[in-house]
């Protein structure tokens, strides 16, 4: 990058890097030191091709914020070749209005050996699936994330536990690196935001949130249209299936749960990523703490979805049972049945 244009790139950097503060409360700058960042650049520069990826099954954080950042790099002159892990690779049916897939590629077709890989919101190395073995293979690898519970599985690391989304780290790349807001970047990285602020709902949400999403608005996308495909639609057999699941749900203790089978949904013909939203019902039982909905996937593991309301860290519950995530929202994989998977997690629940 030449000085020009880092110059243009930090002059246009600046509204973007408000996003990593409490604007309200005076809080730190962004965690992630201007070393760090310049690296990054400086990799990003001297890159002909830029393999990305985000994690399994993977969110509208994690797309958006990996499918934001390939439009700019394309635009920018890079080769740019993007993936996640599954075994069985779809977009899943949410985030099928998102622009820029004609960049994605099935695990199979990326590259063995990239010289430079950036992962996005991904807190492990395991999130990668399919994809560790490239990972482990890359020359360079930016890890890009705001979980709390990310060591920094790469070469360098981009993580800043404050920031309200992955998407918020991608959108101070993009002006970095010099670009600029479109609609194609914005509906991307406004989907990340979004999801990860439960539609600005949750305590993350910031002046500073507000204000990106106000930059991400002015570019002229259509937030009603954002909103529906996220959270108003869903195929008949997911209520089918939601039927079963509350149907079996329990309350004890401050703790509400419930389980989602593969029988369930294969007898409804459901694909597992239609059931993340569970969750998002159970959790608002007023007698409840925290919630906890097991998803069994498609090759019989139990994912572990966990939410709290403030007073329990599921954050640390989570990584002491080997996954991760965030103080009110977190999650981790377990090869138990159903009854030793709770007791597990009622052992490390006690502890919190």
């Amino acid at each position: 990058m030449t000085p020009d244009v880092r110059d243009e790139a930090r002059r246009a950097d600046r509204p973007a890097r408000a996003e990593s503060r409490d604007e309200g409360g005076g809080g730190p700058r962004s965690a992630i030191a201007e070393a760090d960042w310049d690296r990054a650049l400086r990799l990003i520069s001297a890159a002909d091709e830029v393999a990305l990826s985000c994690h399994v099954t993977p969110d509208g954080d994690a797309l958006g914020s990996m499918l934001a950042v390939g439009f700019a790099l394309r635009s920018l002159g890079k080769r740019v070749v993007a993936s996640f892990g599954d075994r069985h690779f779809a977009v899943p049916r949410l985030l099928r209005f998102l622009p820029g897939q004609e960049l994605l590629v099935p695990p199979e077709e990326f590259p063995a050996e990239p010289a430079l890989m950036i992962t996005f919101d991904s807190s492990t190395f395991e999130r990668l699936g399919l994809l560790r073995a490239n990972t482990a293979g890359a020359r360079e690898v930016i890890v890009v994330d705001h979980h709390p519970s990310n060591e920094g599985f790469g070469t360098l690391s981009l993580i800043d536990s404050t920031a309200a989304a992955t998407a918020v780290l991608a959108e101070q790349l993009i002006y970095r690196l010099g670009g600029r807001l479109d609609r194609d970047i914005a509906t991307c990285l406004y989907a990340g935001l979004v999801t990860d602020t439960g539609s600005f709902r949750h305590s993350s949400t910031t002046p500073a949130v507000h204000q990106m999403a106000a930059r991400l608005v002015a570019t002229g996308l259509r937030t009603d249209e954002i909103a529906r495909e996220l959270w108003d639609r869903s195929p008949f057999s997911y209520l089918k299936v939601l039927a079963e699941a509350l149907e079996r749900v329990m309350l004890e203790d401050g703790l509400v749960w419930t389980y989602v089978t593969r029988v369930d949904r294969a007898a409804y013909g459901l694909p597992y990523a239609e059931v993340e939203g569970i969750i998002d019902i159970v959790r608002r039982t007023d007698e409840a703490e925290v919630a906890v909905v097991l998803k069994e996937d498609d090759q019989g593991a139990w994912q572990v979805s966990t939410r709290s309301k403030g007073a329990v860290d599921v954050g640390a519950v989570c990584v002491a049972l080997g996954g991760g995530g965030h103080h009110n929202a977190a999650g981790y994989t377990s090869h138990d049945s159903v009854e030793e998977t709770m007791a597990a997690f009622r052992r490390e629940l006690g502890k919190a």
